[in-house]
């Protein structure tokens, strides 16, 4: 699945981390200039590429919603 209205990939920018943020919005981990990044369009927030594909296993492509009752949150990818 593409989860293209879900997600928007971008570079990180210093802009980005030192304005917004420098940390993924889901594990906290750290986020660096030229890492690909990945705003989530349902939650308002920056995530890692390792979070992203976590969401898009358990997620709805055409809602952005989690379906997955049984998701194990986990601060760690």
């Amino acid at each position: 699945m593409s989860h293209g209205a879900c997600f928007v990939a971008q570079t990180a920018t210093s802009d980005i981390l030192l304005r917004v943020t420098n940390v993924c919005g889901e594990c906290y981990g750290d986020l660096h200039e030229g890492d690909t990044i990945y705003y989530d369009m349902q939650y308002y927030r920056y995530l890692c590429e390792c979070c992203k594909e976590k969401l898009c296993d358990v997620m709805d492509e055409q809602t952005c919603e989690i379906i997955d009752e049984n998701r194990q949150d986990s601060l760690f990818c």
